[in-house]
């Protein structure tokens, strides 16, 4: 279950109270008698306004429910409105922040897992090898070439099953092997695998895993080659260390036995991996380190020793649509210089490992790395920025034009409940202007650009309709926050949208709320961000 940015997609009920997310219950409940009198639809005459009276109540009576209570408020802090909906049950066992977000996260995954296993999913690997000296010496270009391929579907609730095959090629040699996978789930905790393969690798076995405790996972497989009767046992633990961390420990038994520990961490930034492994005909170790520079790309380094490799890959990747990534990466090791390409859409992967030469030359190998790493950067200065930006723009105005229906539908319902507010704002103001107290004479919500020109008298301004669909007025909901003693705040880290009598004017864009007000018979203006704090008055807001 996603966290939101720093927290601010969690806090809407917060905005809707205008209270801070640390505000005691009693806060809380002086908010929501502010509201709620005046929303109570028993308040209300008009048959039109009883209605928006309803449902702004049914809203404020939500959030005062939810913000009262210990633990639907820890839940709702830690993922919103998704938590509270997500079938979680609390009692003494949960009683910490940190024991509720483990299992909110176990559910979520859970569902996930459910949803994805209810439909057929494809997933394949094909591998191609080129080799540039074997296309030199005239012996063709191709080295060898694989494919594998797996539908997986759950056939019921409980019931899952797999079925694959692969075809390999390698010179004038030829492989080929089909699999099938049936899974079972015993409980909540617990399932039961049955697997065949035919073919040269040939074998049967069975595979059970189970839940342990809440941070551990064992499973044990038994499996018997078809080909020459051996038997394999394989054993394996896994623990989680904390929520972006953890360790496996695995042991097998049979014609080729081994023990590897393995170690794993991966957060928003980054991902990092380890594992040591010894077995009877090899020893060796893998480390890997990924990092995320932006959501559309990231660079990885790989290092791999043992008794029957030493090699240092490194690369980067990029993501060019919602479900594809390409990625380029330089290995240069014992076995030889490389460039691997790999493009990956969704469940399916294609890679090209590219072997440029076995022998090691210190001019070779630099300008292997060094060519490709700067044609890249050329590409992505002179073709892929210019790219993504013309794409960028353009998906924006589609954005615009999607959620156009979607805004004018959210304006419509702001306009409504500041219809309700009217008469308590306009009450307030004019008790504020008796005393010289704080009076909001104009604010307006939404992108900058366009606060920016509506609030400029030049020529530059352009048509007002353009300009309404990006921001909103909001100057009679403020001046109905303003309280008796002539003060006026909105709470830092609570997105500015969920006030009432407020909206999103531009959804997905940057936002900022541009206010000009008199106090003791001065003018004053600030601009603040949306999760900004903001306090009126405040004297250095004077002009």
């Amino acid at each position: 279950m996603k966290q939101a940015e720093d927290g601010a997609s969690n806090r809407e009920l917060y905005a809707l109270l205008n209270v801070s997310p640390e505000a005691s219950d009693e806060e809380i409940r002086k908010a929501y008698r502010q509201f709620a009198q005046v929303y109570h639809p028993d308040k209300i005459q008009a048959t039109g306004q009883k209605e928006v009276a309803t449902v702004n109540f049914q809203r404020i009576c939500e959030a005062y429910e939810i913000l009262t209570d210990e633990n639907k408020r820890q839940i709702y802090d830690i993922y919103g409105m998704e938590g509270l909906t997500s079938g979680l049950e609390l009692g003494p066992k949960l009683n910490k922040v940190e024991e509720i977000k483990e299992e909110l996260e176990r559910l979520k995954r859970r569902r996930e897992e459910e949803k994805t296993s209810a439909h057929f999913q494809p997933s394949g690997v094909i591998l191609a090898q080129l080799s540039v000296p074997s296309f030199l010496s005239g012996h063709g270009l191709m080295r060898a070439m694989s494919m594998n391929s797996e539908i997986q579907s759950q056939i019921s609730k409980n019931n899952v099953i797999a079925v694959g095959g692969t075809l390999a090629v390698k010179g004038s040699d030829g492989d080929a092997a089909a699999n099938a996978v049936f899974r079972h789930q015993l409980s909540s905790v617990s399932s039961i695998e049955f697997m065949a393969s035919a073919g040269l690798r040939g074998l049967i076995g069975l595979q059970t895993s189970r839940q342990v405790s809440r941070h551990a996972t064992a499973t044990m497989g038994l499996a018997m080659s078809l080909r020459d009767g051996s038997i394999n046992l394989s054993n394996s633990w896994n623990s989680q260390l904390s929520t972006t961390s953890n360790a496996s420990i695995e042991l097998s038994l049979g014609s080729d036995s081994s023990v590897a520990v393995g170690w794993r961490k991966k957060d928003q930034k980054m991902a990092a991996a380890g594992e040591i492994r010894i077995g009877t005909s090899a020893i060796g170790a893998v480390a890997r380190y990924t990092r995320r520079f932006s959501t559309n790309s990231h660079g990885r380094i790989t290092g791999k020793i043992g008794s029957g490799a030493l090699e240092l890959e490194i690369g980067g990747g990029r993501k060019i649509s919602n479900f594809s990534t390409i990625r380029m990466l330089y290995t240069i090791g014992i076995q030889g210089i490389y460039w691997k390409l790999e493009f990956h859409r969704g469940p399916q992967k294609l890679v090209v490992p590219i072997f440029l030469s076995r022998h090691f030359n210190l001019g070779f190998a630099s300008g292997a790395f060094l060519i490709p790493t700067s044609l890249y950067f050329t590409l992505k200065s002179l073709v892929f920025k210019p790219y993504y930006r013309r794409r960028e723009k353009q998906q924006a105005v589609e954005n615009m034009e999607q959620t156009r229906t979607q805004v004018q539908e959210a304006k419509a319902a702001a306009e409504k409940a500041q219809q309700l507010l009217e008469n308590v704002a306009n009450r307030k103001k004019n008790k504020q202007l008796e005393t010289g107290g704080l009076v909001i004479i104009e604010a307006v919500y939404g992108n900058p650009k366009a606060i920016k020109k509506s609030t400029n008298n030049s020529e530059e301004k352009k048509d007002e309709y353009e300009l309404a669909s990006q921001i909103v007025d909001v100057t009679l909901p403020l001046n109905f926050l303003v309280n008796d003693s002539g003060q006026l705040k909105l709470h830092e880290g609570v997105k500015k949208s969920g006030i009432m009598g407020f909206c999103d004017p531009c959804p997905g864009e940057t936002k900022k709320l541009h206010v000009k007000y008199t106090y003791g018979g001065n003018r004053y203006e600030v601009e603040v961000d949306d999760l900004q704090e903001l306090i009126l008055p405040q004297e250095e807001h004077r002009i």
